[in-house]
């Protein structure tokens, strides 16, 4: 999966932070799912854990791709679909064999609460997945990673439209370069695709939404990436199978033999491999260090697509990019995680 899983930052909903401490402050949204309960966190290093994290988030996005354009297998839908299901199959897997879903036992999982809160998410979660899965078919990996610098800013936008956070100065701001930012590398992207801009703009509200409806229907709860994937998965690979006959239909089923089972299997391992690392990066990272090693993991990408898929960046983007990378670090490091 390219969205729920190329950055940990945008897995975990925004609070506000400064010095790892949460502020009382009527400007930001609030308190968010909380990561890992304190007595379960992983002992991992995160001089060990950040590079595998990255190493993962990497592979995935450059992995999909290389199945889009290399392969030609241009079926996002379905590749969603068997990523989702390959998830609820391994997190089930993982519940049964490790602690790393221990904390499921402290969610009283209902009818009331499926129907209310992870059926909704779970619709906003398929569209953002289907959605920015299929911008790669029209946009390069460069383009659509500077893109999702706006993410943050339509996170504010929904919040304050709906009266959960208050704009302020420094706020407006911060949404003024990260906008600023963004226009400027759309307007010096180079293969502009006005498809798939609208294909990537419309991932973002959905997950920007999804995000929201976090905070507000599960306000609270103790959800790691791996406990959220054990309820979200499932739901969301029913949701995208649903959907399947009437944007794909068979076509992709007749290219299996084609791809072959390895790559079909080592790609879904790998995206699903990425939460897993999700969960022990969380447990040891710091707001600021996971901010520094998410702008890091987006520069190798950026680069990677260059030398791999001979993406075309100008020097307009890169500025451009620097704007909104600026917005967003003094976002997440005075005023969200």
């Amino acid at each position: 999966m390219a969205t729920h899983d190329d950055k940990i930052e945008e897995a975990i909903p925004l609070a506000s932070m400064k010095d790892g401490e949460p502020q009382a402050e009527s400007s930001t949204l609030p308190a968010p799912v909380s990561a890992i309960p304190p007595k379960a966190k992983p002992k991992v290093h995160i001089a060990v854990i950040i590079p595998i994290w990255m190493a993962f988030s990497v592979s995935v996005i450059l992995y999909n791709n290389h199945l889009y354009s290399t392969l030609d297998f241009k079926f996002p839908v379905f590749l969603v679909t068997w990523h989702l299901t390959f998830a609820a199959i391994g997190t089930r897997v993982l519940q049964r064999t490790t602690h790393l879903l221990d904390g499921t036992k402290d969610i009283n999982m209902n009818k009331d609460m499926f129907l209310r809160s992870i059926l909704p998410i779970s619709l906003l979660f398929s569209g953002s997945l289907i959605m920015s899965n299929s911008a790669y078919l029209y946009l390069s990996i460069s383009y659509i990673q500077m893109l999702k610098a706006f993410n943050a800013v339509a996170v504010l936008l929904i919040s304050w439209i709906f009266r959960i956070a208050e704009p302020n100065r420094r706020l407006a701001l911060i949404v003024f370069m990260i906008s600023s930012g963004v226009a400027l590398t759309s307007t010096g992207e180079l293969r502009f695709n006005l498809l798939g801009f609208l294909i990537q703009v419309a991932a973002v509200c959905f997950e920007a939404s999804r995000l929201v409806m976090i905070e507000v229907l599960l306000h609270g709860m103790k959800m790691d990436p791996l406990v959220s994937l054990h309820y979200f998965a499932p739901v969301c690979a029913l949701i995208n199978l649903f959907f399947l006959p009437f944007t794909e239909g068979l076509a992709p089923f007749h290219q299996l033999a084609r791809i072959g089972p390895f790559v079909l299997i080592s790609n879904a391992f790998v995206a699903f491999f990425l939460n897993v690392t999700a969960v022990f990066l969380v447990g040891v990272g710091s707001g600021l260090i996971l901010t520094l090693a998410g702008v890091f993991k987006d520069i190798l990408l950026i680069t990677g697509s260059v030398l791999l898929f001979s993406a075309q960046v100008s020097p307009l983007q890169i500025f451009g990019y620097s704007v909104a990378l600026a917005g967003l670090i003094l976002f997440r490091t005075t005023g969200g995680k």
